[in-house]
């Protein structure tokens, strides 16, 4: 955590103590002793500067409530005298409440985990409210760690939404990022580029990388939607996303954005576009002459550096 990290963590602090319900109870006390002590005091001067210091604290008092609520959701809490089975009703109550708001600290600093069907969700989510944010970069930077090209094309809703957005004036770059030994393979070749032509038929940017030429940090399954959020894919999801897991950060998305630069330079014909030209040129031949060269299609690759 960095120094202002720190800082901005001990203002929060302090702010949430000083505008707790505890913190109002001992504020109202204070309110009630100088109003008695002043109506007790003969002495004029003495009465005014009660009367004084009361203004400021109910100031600060108000203020301090604004603070609260805006830095707070306010939610009505049921009675449980109400149901039918207070005590059960009670129990219910505090689970389904600890699983709701399990993910609002997370959220409040920046960052979201986000499991299963809720990772396509949360992605067409992300999508849409870039299309509709006024102002915002109308950019999506995505890389896929292509292990099976058949997954990716079946995910209709998403590549429907990737339609609407490029419509309406949006760019997507999509660089897919796959296995030297899958690229040299015809089985894979043959579903990879009906994907990658699926892809262009939505008006996307398509690009090829090796992932054996990758370091580490830059063969990630990542999409950074404008300039505002990042999801990152920690476990891929498989055809129904009855699987998967995935996380989404609001903070440090520049780091991303010059990750995916790196890959996919912005200067002159990118890298990966002319990757994927001549290897889609070779290997769309020899899939239509149906006489596979894993050593030609290899070169194709090696062509561009």
């Amino acid at each position: 955590m960095g120094a202002d990290d720190r800082d901005k963590d001990l203002a929060y602090r302090i702010g949430s103590a000083a505008t707790s319900s505890a913190a109002g109870t001992v504020y109202t006390l204070i309110g009630l002793l100088m109003t008695v002590f002043g109506g007790l005091s003969h002495t004029g001067q003495l009465t005014k500067v009660l009367l004084g210091a009361e203004t400021v604290l109910i100031i600060g008092i108000v203020a301090s409530q604004a603070w609260l609520r805006g830095a707070y959701l306010r939610l009505r809490r049921a009675k449980p005298k109400a149901m039918a089975d207070p005590t059960y009703f009670d129990l219910m109550r505090h689970q389904i409440e600890r699983d709701l708001t399990a993910g609002y600290e997370d959220i409040a600093d920046g960052r979201l985990r986000v499991f299963a069907t809720d990772v396509v969700r949360l992605s067409l989510q992300l999508l849409r409210t870039l299309t509709k944010a006024d102002g915002s970069i109308k950019v999506v930077r995505a890389t896929d760690l292509t292990t099976n090209p058949h997954i990716l094309s079946g995910r209709s809703e998403y590549l429907a939404e990737n339609k609407r957005f490029i419509a309406s004036g949006g760019v997507i770059k999509r660089l897919f990022i796959v296995r030297r030994s899958d690229l040299e393979s015809a089985e894979f070749a043959a579903p990879l580029l009906d994907l990658i032509g699926q892809h262009r038929s939505l008006g996307v940017q398509c690009g090829i990388a090796v992932r054996d030429r990758l370091r580490p940090d830059q063969a990630i399954d990542f999409v950074v939607f404008g300039t505002g959020a990042v999801l990152i894919e920690e476990e891929q999801g498989d055809a129904d996303y009855t699987s998967g897991r995935s996380s989404i950060e609001f903070k440090g998305v520049d780091r991303w954005i010059g990750t995916f630069d790196q890959l996919w330079p912005v200067d002159g014909v990118p890298t990966p576009v002319m990757r994927l030209q001549q290897y889609e040129a070779t290997a769309r031949q020899q899939l239509d002459e149906n006489k596979w060269d894993a050593l030609r299609v290899g070169a194709a690759l090696d062509s561009v550096d």
